[in-house]
């Protein structure tokens, strides 16, 4: 059957068989044995090398992943960062070697035999688990299980809304995924599957190690779902086939590509194929093979070669294979190179936004000086939001079912659906886990700038997708609210204490924390420029008063802490975040009162103060006693209080109670900070 055709000539049903007739059909069984077999070799190679490693699932997956490699996978190994090749996720991150062999034998740049030797090794390309950032091939960082699947249905939702956008002549690939047990057993994996099926992301096909194995022995120790059955009550398309049969591993994969739902294919394998003894056993899990074993793998596997060897024959079968796509990615050139949208196109692939959104909210600033407004930095942020969705195209919003409580739809944005993918929201359900590793995935993909939103205290539900976020240095915005015991009446299962501790403790992690509108506005433009770096906006609940009066071109949340109101020779400084800079102002007026002059820092953000320069820091600081004030624990502000200096904060869990008395309850007001500065004095 012909394919369909859009306006640039591209075929609708995308990459696969059809791009690419008779790819495969040129390489013989035997042949392909023995291209399977480089794969099983080197992986039992790299892993008996370096006395660490997982190599039974490359050696049980090998066939399944030669038949995707030499005929379905759409890519080039000479341009691994071709725009509309297709993703490839290995999200059993512990079979990393099947990664690595397959990036070596296709001929990726700067993937040669000495980097496979050097397999978990400081400094090599060839990470324990796959990383992102080090070697080209690697989509994702992957290991922690689930994560995988789900930045693949990121990566798909971001296809499917730039080919929306672009149009099928510029975007049109798929996301594979090559997941295991442990994926489908983690929680995630459900949030993440429920997701693609309500969307339909009839792109996304997942491959199953389906070889009955975990580290503790066979899955049925542990659990007995009908896999199958649970991703078709998801929406899913899903079906079982021998994944050593390649006539079989390639039906499935050409339904696959015609499905109109997501697909999932069961493999049933041999978890370390060719192993004479440990075959089909927890033992090839996640230990090397052993000398013997290997020595037999090479007799029953047929392969008289020394280790890291590859005949010329099999390579030159690997290498042609590798190159299989460039005459689509040429054509794929042609196109954009005539389309109208080029420069918009690549303009959201590289997104520069930074000088866009300053220049919005500098003005926004401005009108927010011009007319104060006392509200909550949740609104706040929805106000800057909408300044910044009207300005730029790439922003794609979401909340886990707290839409209205986190402010993140904006005027104007449809919802992206399995309708209209065009749309620039997601209703992503009660799903904080799927959505943080969604927006990894959309991240990742590049085209696309993905903020969500959820409760501050829910960042618990988020943080294994969040800490992958800081490890690849990607562009991840999550729209926080609720932050303290400001919250109310909810009680301590809502209110963060531990939070913002937990949060700032994280490398590469931008933890903000704005008081008022302005800073909120500061704040988001501090994000959407941070390319390489997450952030977390931990917005308020409850209304807070205006604390910047004055406009300032400068984005002053950019030093971390200034100095927001300060005195002739402060006697005491106060140090303030979010809310609680409102009560460090009330405080310093009352303190004026009793002829105390106290200086008041705001501290959006620590990352950021922590990198200023020494002077600006001890001069922001001053030398007077300290205050710390936050509606969290004190862990962290070791960076602005020395031993002698106070902090009034949380040291337990909050309440259910109005905001206003949990505030004087737990000794969160102006009077307090007062007592504390007169007392600090006399002690000077």
């Amino acid at each position: 059957m012909a394919a369909d055709k859009d306006g640039n000539g591209a075929p609708a049903n995308g990459a696969g068989a059809a791009l690419f007739p008779g790819a495969s059909s040129q390489i013989d069984d035997h042949q392909f044995a023995r291209m399977a077999n480089a794969v099983r070799a080197l992986s039992m190679d790299a892993v008996e090398r370096a006395k660490s490693g997982h190599p039974g699932m490359p050696m049980g997956m090998a066939d399944a992943a030669a038949s995707l490699f030499t005929e379905f996978l759409k890519f080039d190994a000479a341009a691994p960062d071709w725009p509309d090749r297709d993703r490839f996720v290995l999200s059993a991150g512990h079979g990393s070697m099947l990664l690595y062999a397959l990036l070596h034998l296709l001929g990726y740049p700067g993937m040669g035999i000495e980097e496979l030797k050097k397999f978990r090794q400081l400094g090599s390309k060839t990470a324990g688990h796959p990383e992102y950032g080090h070697a080209p091939g690697v989509e994702t960082t992957t290991g922690p299980l689930g994560q995988g699947l789900a930045n693949a249905v990121g990566m798909a939702i971001a296809e499917a809304h730039l080919r929306a956008r672009f149009g099928e002549g510029l975007v049109n690939h798929r996301t594979y995924v090559i997941a295991g047990d442990g994926c489908l057993m983690e929680g995630v994996s459900q949030e993440a599957i429920a997701l693609a099926g309500h969307l339909k992301l009839r792109k996304l096909i997942v491959l199953w190690d389906d070889n009955g194995i975990t580290i503790d022995g066979k899955v049925g120790l542990a659990d007995s779902t009908d896999q199958l059955k649970r991703f078709e009550a998801s929406g899913w398309s899903a079906r079982r086939v021998d994944g050593h049969d390649r006539a079989a591993v390639r039906a499935a994969l050409a339904a696959a590509q015609a499905a109109t739902r997501p697909t999932l294919i069961a493999l049933q394998t041999t978890i370390g194929k060719g192993a004479p003894t440990k075959a089909g056993t927890a033992a090839t899990h996640g230990s090397p093979l052993g000398a013997e074993e290997v020595a037999g793998a090479r007799k029953i596997l047929d392969w008289p070669y020394a280790p890291f060897e590859i005949p010329d024959d099999v390579l030159a079968l690997w290498r042609a294979a590798g190159a299989r796509g460039r005459n689509h990615r040429t054509l794929w050139n042609s196109r954009l190179a005539a389309s109208a949208k080029r420069a918009e196109f690549e303009a959201a692939l590289q997104g520069e936004v930074a000088a866009t959104v300053d220049e919005r909210i500098c003005a926004f600033k401005k009108a927010l000086a011009a007319e104060p407004q006392k509200v909550a930095t949740r609104k706040a942020s929805e106000m800057a939001l909408e300044v910044i969705n009207a300005a730029i195209a790439e922003t794609i919003g979401g909340s886990a079912d707290l839409t209205g409580s986190n402010n993140t739809r904006t005027k104007g944005l449809e919802a992206l659906t399995a309708e209209n993918y065009g749309g620039r929201y997601i209703y992503y359900g009660i799903r904080e886990h799927g959505m943080a590793g969604a927006m990894n995935g959309m991240a990742l993909h590049k085209g696309v700038i993905p903020y969500g939103g959820t409760f501050m205290a829910f960042t618990d539900y988020c943080r294994p997708a969040i800490r992958l976020s800081a490890l690849m240095g990607l562009r991840v915005i999550y729209v926080m609210t609720h932050d303290s015991i400001g919250l109310g009446e909810d009680g301590p299962t809502h209110q963060p204490v531990e939070h913002l501790a937990a949060l700032r403790a994280m490398p590469n992690l931008n933890v903000f924390r704005p008081a008022d509108a302005v800073e909120t506005a500061e704040c988001w433009a501090l994000a959407l420029a941070a390319k390489a770096r997450p952030s977390v906006l931990s917005l308020t609940r409850q209304n807070v008063a205006p604390a910047r009066l004055q406009h300032t071109d400068e984005n002053l949340s950019a030093k971390g802490a200034y100095v927001l109101a300060d005195a002739p020779d402060p006697e005491v400084v106060l140090i303030a975040t979010g809310s609680e800079v409102e009560i460090a102002l009330e405080a310093q007026k009352k303190l004026a009162c009793e002829k105390i002059s106290a200086r008041v820092v705001s501290a959006p953000s620590f990352e950021r103060f922590a990198a200023q320069p020494e002077k600006y820091r001890k001069s922001t600081l001053g030398k007077a006693p300290r205050i710390g004030i936050e509606a969290g624990v004190r862990q962290g502000w070791s960076l602005f209080l020395r031993r002698k200096d106070r902090f009034i904060g949380m040291s337990g869990f909050g309440a259910s109670a109005p905001a206003p008395d949990l505030y004087r309850h737990f000794g969160l007001t102006s009077d307090a900070v007062v007592g504390a500065a007169e007392n600090l004095i006399e002690r000077e």
